[in-house]
């Protein structure tokens, strides 16, 4: 076997092998996009006022872990709307304000 002719054909291999991989990144690019589109196109926008009540949702609740556990607390009332969506939320009992995003 001439090792001239192997070293090209294990440089050819190397470069099929970069060319898929390129192209594997490139559709699971394109696959990102597509999903984010859709999910995007499926949100629904929130719009909060002064006075209003709401409901906070806990995404992090790993405290209290357990299958009962609601992940919901409230209620609140919202007491100041920023225009990037952030909402200071009050407490209704003990009256604490804090940030939430929306």
């Amino acid at each position: 076997m001439d090792a001239q002719l192997a070293e090209e054909i294990r440089l050819l291999e190397l470069n099929k092998i970069e060319e898929f991989g390129a192209e594997a990144y490139e559709n699971v690019f394109l696959y990102r996009q597509k999903t984010k589109r859709w999910q995007d196109k499926h949100l629904l926008p929130r719009h909060f006022h002064e006075g209003q009540q709401v409901l906070l949702y806990n995404a992090r609740f790993r405290l209290f872990p357990g299958k009962l556990k609601s992940q919901w607390s409230g209620p609140f009332q919202v007491h100041e709307v920023y225009p990037n969506g952030a909402v200071h939320i009050m407490n209704l009992d003990d009256e604490i304000v804090f940030k939430v995003n929306d």
